[in-house]
C-alpha cells in the first residue's frame, strides 16, 4: 500500500478534492470550479492538473500515490462508465479510463451518494458497521447502499436512487425525474416546503410560518422545535413518508444503520426521532434493530468515500 491517495467529488458548481494518507487521515482539501462549457470536456483535465499541482506543492513523489477515487452526480457502472450526468453536460463515457490516462494513476469512480455512504461508513457515523444505508436530504433525496462493505451500484449504476421510490399515487406534481409521487417530492428540502405550503393553504390553523414571505425547510423545523402546531404536523407527515420509505428499503437490504445527511439533516435529532417513530411499526420485525444516526462528515463524506474506493 502506498502512502497517499486523492478523493475527487465532482459537483455541479465546484469540484472538491482531498489529499489523504491511505490510513484515512485527511491532509488537505480544496475546491476548483466545475467548468461545464463544451459538454464538460474541461472537468477531468482540470482535476488532473490540480492533482499534479498539489503533488508539486507538497513535495510528494508521484510513485507514492495509490490512486484517485472520483464521485460523480449520476449513475456509474461497475466498469466506470457514466450514463449521462445531466448537470455536468456529460454523455456516456468511461471516467476511470479517461482520468487514469490524464493522471497516470489507477482511478475508481462511483455515484456521489454511494461514495458519500462509503465515506460515512469508513470514517464517519457508520464507523464499525459493514451494512449501512446513507440518506441524503438536500434539494433532492439521494441514497447510498453499502452491504457487507461493498457499494450496491446495480446493473446501470442506479442502485441507491431511493429518492425515486414511488410513495403517493395521488400526487399531481411531476418530480424532476418525470414521475409523480416520488419520495423526493416530500422528504427533500423542496418537499418539506411543498408539504408546508399545502398545510398552510388547506387550513386556518394559526402558525408563525404564516408571517414569512417565503418558507424554507429550516423555517418549518425551527417552528416545530418551538412548538408550532402546524409545523409539527408537517414534520410528522415528513417523518411518516420517509420512515415508511426506509422501512421498505430495510426489507430488501437489512442494514445495521441508516445514516441521514444533507442540508435538511442539520435540523438535528428532530429528524432521526420522527423518522424512527414511523420506521419501527412499518418494517419487518427482523429489521427493527437498525440504528438511526446523523451523518458526521458533512460535505467531506464524498472525498473520504472516494479514497476508500481505491483501497
Amino acid at each position: 500500500m502506498k502512502t497517499y491517495g486523492f478523493g475527487v467529488d465532482i459537483g455541479g458548481t465546484t469540484v472538491k478534492l482531498g489529499l489523504f494518507r491511505t490510513d484515512g487521515e485527511l491532509l488537505d482539501k480544496w475546491e476548483i470550479p466545475t467548468r461545464k462549457e463544451d459538454s464538460g470536456s474541461q472537468i477531468l483535465p482540470d482535476v488532473a492538473a490540480s492533482i499534479k499541482e498539489k503533488l508539486q506543492d507538497k513535495g510528494i513523489a508521484a510513485d507514492d500515490v495509490q490512486g484517485v477515487g472520483v464521485g460523480v452526480p449520476g449513475p456509474v457502472t461497475p466498469e466506470g462508465v457514466v450514463c449521462r450526468c445531466v448537470n455536468l453536460g456529460w454523455g456516456v463515457f468511461n471516467v476511470e479510463e479517461t482520468l487514469s490516462e490524464l493522471t497516470g494513476y489507477p482511478v475508481k469512480a462511483g455515484n456521489d451518494a454511494n461514495v458519500a455512504a462509503l465515506g460515512e461508513m469508513w470514517q464517519g457515523a457508520g464507523k464499525g458497521a459493514k451494512s449501512i444505508v446513507m440518506v441524503t436530504l438536500g434539494t433532492g433525496v439521494g441514497g447510498g447502499v453499502i452491504v457487507d462493505g461493498h457499494i450496491v451500484a446495480g446493473a446501470n449504476g442506479a442502485g441507491g436512487e431511493i429518492g425515486h421510490i414511488p410513495v403517493n399515487d395521488e400526487e399531481t406534481l411531476v418530480c424532476g425525474c418525470g414521475k409523480k409521487g416520488c419520495l423526493e417530492q416530500y422528504a427533500s428540502a423542496t418537499g418539506v416546503v411543498t408539504l408546508t405550503k399545502r398545510a398552510l393553504e388547506s387550513s386556518d390553523q394559526p402558525s408563525s410560518l404564516r408571517e414569512l414571505a417565503t418558507v424554507t425547510a429550516k423555517d418549518t423545523f425551527d417552528a416545530a422545535k418551538a412548538g408550532d402546531a402546524l409545523a409539527l404536523g408537517v414534520v410528522e407527515q415528513f417523518g411518516k413518508i420517509l420512515g415508511k420509505g426506509l422501512a421498505v428499503i430495510a426489507c430488501v437490504v437489512n442494514p445495521e444503520m441508516f445514516v441521514i445527511g444533507g442540508g435538511v439533516s442539520k435540523a438535528g435529532k428532530i429528524i432521526t426521532d420522527v423518522v424512527e417513530k414511523y420506521y419501527m411499526p412499518n418494517t419487518f420485525h427482523a429489521c427493527r434493530e437498525a440504528q438511526f444516526k446523523l451523518a458526521e462528515l458533512g460535505n467531506d463524506a464524498g472525498i473520504y468515500g472516494c479514497v476508500k474506493m481505491i483501497l
